[in-house]
């Protein structure tokens, strides 16, 4: 993939409460309690002592619900509340929540890079796995590219911070997202919810849940559509692009056909257009000026110049059941059965310029993939209570992808025009070769695990668990090109074959000691493994063939966890130190003149830092959070690949896309008027340093200090209508989410929020 393909966001923000779940429920060991399907407006704050309090905050970083300060973990959680408030309506945008969270965009959603702590996988492959696993109702989603949908239902969000491959396996060695929805509601509730936005943006949900059969089957179905025009403009032919089109559902039945048993079924389908502008002119050599106009190269530009796209079609859907059986004296097994499709067609352009000129080659792809994964997981839950007390089980996954990728590319041969600038001749006479290539990979992941808690008093604890996993990975390749030998960003015609295959083992052990009885101290030591790898790409050739080892990973974490006896105020602490093996990453090479990038084992990186998260209700109606995070994420030392053309001197320089320092803050009051509706103020500030975006350490892609204000009013009225007036960005502050260069350019990522703007919502809950 051309280096404009690796155009990447990230962003900062906030550590949330969740909902508290239903501890009666033995049936639902790994999930929040069920709770209305559609969220209710609040109630207008009054004085009891549950809103002069933080809610209780309970996770499933164990696979079984825990209260949040009682889990040895770094985890933050963003509940469904916080979401709508922040106006967060899909994984990428959580960032602005979880300061140690960050998203890297890309020309298509199947190369999304998720990083946690600074750490994730940079990669176009599809023979590699993501670093950061993606789960929803506790189904791995093996891909990266399946993690950038809409969030519909959610409960709660838990971002699990460092290696979790003990329990949740797969390819977790900086981290986890987990998303968790709300089971249906017993009583008939529904909601419609309605925004708009300045730009033609508009977003509209709609639910209804309730109980389809007394005593045995509830049930809730939402639907969404959302649309935006998008902030740049293709001066080619005056479309507005980076933007989205969505559309999709999310079905949810539970099943209670005795009270020893809770059946789930799960359908999802979501269907999206984008237009992401990846090649955005940033800063240009003076010579390109005349051949760039109209387009003006600037950090503030918001214009490109397309023949060809940019377009994105991707639909991604899946079933999935979870039978949770207690099968007596508090035992629970669990089984999940799941099956995800993933389609995904992508037309991009990489010509900056819209003449072709004499070392400018016009470049365009246009790819295709189908990617489909099985996967079944048990696991048996013991009771708490006793000296012991464990969570085990077995995994497997099977996965398939196959892909076609076809890249155009337009040289200026001959030319009798006068030139434009020095060195830039219009083309009269142009060549056209292509190359195509079709790649296909299989994956298949087999493993067992297990972790328990030895309760040695009713103080101390040791924890101690393992996983041992079985991964397989082949391949087929082949690639035609109409050019003998390599052109710009082509390759010659390859083909080639292959397989491999490799066991790991993950774990973690360590110590909890209540300190008091809101004081958590833990230390924990987790050994991270992420399967063997093969770099499937389009440009692969015959020094790509062999696989990549098995990336591993040691992280040493301590931890405090504290609130007050008043339960008004939480201050999470943890201080890391974790440092990789054999990383994955991607690296910059040139094939012809054209930047690629090429997947290979990095060698060592490490990253170590401190992380705070606070939250208070200092007064009735006031919720404050918070999170501070320092990270220094570096490489070590970098393997120079054999046959590289660029230069790998980065030893000891620190990773892309990790700032030095992240924080935000947000508070939400909520206050009864004297007549009439409850009044809702929300703001949410986040800030980072100075970040760089290029492994290399180019000084023209290091993205400056800034900071960014959210903002929101609203009414809610007791007869279930809300109305809202959001401000995005009220401060204005131009940012950019990416940068990368290329030969006598630096292209930009735009975000949505680069500019302020604003915009309403209307919601209305029946209940």
């Amino acid at each position: 993939m051309i280096v404009a393909a690796t155009l990447s966001t990230v962003a900062t923000l906030a550590h949330a409460q969740a909902e508290p779940a239903n501890p009666a429920n033995p049936l639902n060991p790994v999930s929040p309690a069920a709770s209305a399907s559609v969220s209710k407006p609040a109630k207008p704050a009054g004085s009891s002592a549950a809103d002069a309090t933080l809610a209780t905050v309970t996770v499933t970083a164990t696979r079984r619900s825990e209260p949040l300060q009682k889990v040895p973990v770094a985890v933050s959680v963003v509940t469904s509340k916080q979401l709508e408030l922040s106006g967060s309506n899909n994984i990428q945008s959580l960032e602005t929540q979880v300061p140690e969270l960050a998203f890297k965009p890309s020309l298509s959603g199947k190369d999304t890079i998720i990083t946690i702590r600074g750490i994730g996988t940079n990669s176009t492959s599809q023979g590699v796995e993501p670093a950061v696993s993606t789960v929803v109702d506790g189904v791995v989603y093996e891909r990266p590219g399946q993690a950038t949908l809409d969030l519909l239902d959610v409960d709660h969000v838990e971002v699990l911070r460092g290696p979790q491959g003990t329990l949740f396996g797969k390819n977790s060695t900086s981290g986890v997202i987990n998303v968790v929805t709300q089971d249906p509601s017993k009583t008939p509730t529904g909601y419609i919810d309605t925004q708009v936005y300045q730009g033609g943006e508009q977003r509209v949900r709609a639910g209804v849940s309730g109980t389809i059969i007394p005593g045995l089957l509830t049930g809730s179905f939402t639907a969404l559509y959302g649309r935006y025009d998008g902030n740049v403009k293709n001066v080619y032919n005056g479309e507005e692009i980076n933007g989205y089109n969505h559309k999709g559902f999310r079905a949810k039945f539970v099943l209670t056909p005795t009270p020893d048993v809770k059946a789930t079924f799960i359908a999802d389908y979501l269907y999206s257009h984008d237009s992401f502008a990846a090649g955005v002119i940033g800063s240009a050599n003076p010579l390109y000026t005349a051949a760039l106009a109209p387009v003006v190269p600037s950090l503030q530009n918001r214009d490109v110049n397309y023949r060809n796209g940019p377009a994105e079609l991707d639909t991604n859907w899946g079933l999935s059941a979870q039978v949770d059986w207690n099968i007596g004296r508090g035992y629970t097994l669990s089984s999940i059965s799941a099956y995800r499709q993933w389609l995904n067609e992508q037309i991009t352009d990489e010509a900056w310029v819209p003449t072709a000129y004499t070392q400018i080659p016009a470049v365009n792809d246009v790819g295709t993939l189908g990617f489909t994964q099985l996967s079944q997981e048990l696991r048996l839950t013991s009771p708490k209570g006793g000296f012991f007390d464990y969570v085990a089980g077995l995994y497997a996954l099977h996965g398939q992808t196959d892909e076609a990728y076809t890249r155009n590319v337009g040289t200026c041969i001959s030319s009798t025009l006068p030139s434009v600038a020095p060195g830039l001749t219009p083309c009269s006479s142009v060549t056209a070769n292509k190359g195509t290539a079709q790649f296909d990979t299989m994956t298949n992941n087999l493993s067992a695990y297990g972790e328990g808690t030895f309760h040695f008093t009713p103080r101390l604890r040791a924890i101690l668990g393992a996983r041992v996993t079985h991964d397989e990975i082949s391949y087929d390749f082949s690639r035609v090109s109409t050019a003998p030998i390599a052109i710009p960003g082509v390759n010659p015609t390859f083909g080639s074959s292959g397989s491999t295959s490799d066991n790991g083992l993950s774990g973690r052990t360590g110590l909890q000691f209540d300190l008091t009885e809101n004081v958590l101290l833990y230390a924990t030591y987790a050994h991270g493994y992420k399967g063997p790898a093969i770099n499937t790409f389009f440009n692969m050739q015959q020094r790509d063939t062999t696989a990549l080892k098995p990336e591993e990973s040691n992280s040493y974490e301590i931890g405090v966890k504290a609130q007050t006896p008043d339960r008004r105020w939480t201050a999470n602490l943890a201080l890391y130190d974790v440092h990789y093996q054999n990383y994955q990453a991607n690296f910059f090479d040139t094939v012809a003149g054209q930047v690629v990038t090429r997947l290979i084992n990095a060698g060592t990186v490490s990253t170590k830092g401190i992380e705070l998260d606070l939250g208070a209700r200092p007064i009735t109606g006031l919720t404050l959070n918070g999170g501070l995070a320092f990270t220094d994420a570096r490489v070590g030392t970098f393997q120079c690949p054999s046959g590289a053309q660029a230069s790998c001197n980065v030893d000891g320089t620190r990773l892309p896309y990790a700032p030095a320092f992240k924080a935000n803050v947000s508070a939400d009051y909520r206050h009864p008027l004297v007549i009439g509706p409850e009044l809702e103020l929300y703001a949410n500030y986040f800030w980072q340093t100075s970040e760089q975006y290029s492994l290399p350490q180019s000084p023209s892609t290091v993205q400056g200090a800034y900071g960014i204000l959210n903002a929101s009013v609203g009414l809610n009225f007791d007869n279930g209508w809300r109305v809202a007036l959001i401000g995005k960005n009220l401060l204005d502050k131009s940012y950019v989410s990416a940068m990368a260069t290329g030969t006598g350019f630096v292209a930009i990522a735009v975000p949505r929020d680069a500019d302020r703007y604003f915009g309403v919502q209307l919601r209305k809950d029946f209940f």
